[in-house]
């Protein structure tokens, strides 16, 4: 029998992983939806407010964070679905990790970063 190498860490606990990050996404969504509401829409004067809550610059954080992480496991799924040369696929798997990794840093530098 020859062992294929598909990843680590799937099943279960990464389907539980997309519900959550799911949610996450869904009540940043709606946290935003409530604010244009109470303020009918959003000017700079309020998006600069928010941000320079650190509170909200955390929960903006969460969301991205969040969103990468369903993202890697979207596109993992995907590439161990129909990528089938383990050379390739795992080539693909680290591109797509230093991405998000590389779209993380940037996130935290956009709400964190020296132009504050």
């Amino acid at each position: 029998m020859k062992r294929v190498i598909v990843g680590a860490h799937y099943g279960l606990k990464d389907w539980l992983a997309q519900r959550i990050t799911a949610i996450v996404l869904v009540v940043y969504t709606l946290l935003w939806l409530a604010i244009a509401v109470d303020h009918g829409g959003i000017d700079y004067a309020l998006w600069k407010g928010l941000f320079a809550s650190g509170a909200f610059r955390v929960a903006t954080l969460l969301f991205w964070l969040a969103l990468l992480w369903h993202a890697w496991i979207g596109v993992r799924d995907i590439w161990m679905d129909y990528i089938k040369p383990t050379a390739l696929r795992l080539t693909l798997e680290v591109l797509t990790v230093l991405s998000l990794v590389g779209y993380a840093g940037w996130a935290i530098e956009i709400l964190w970063g020296a132009a504050k």
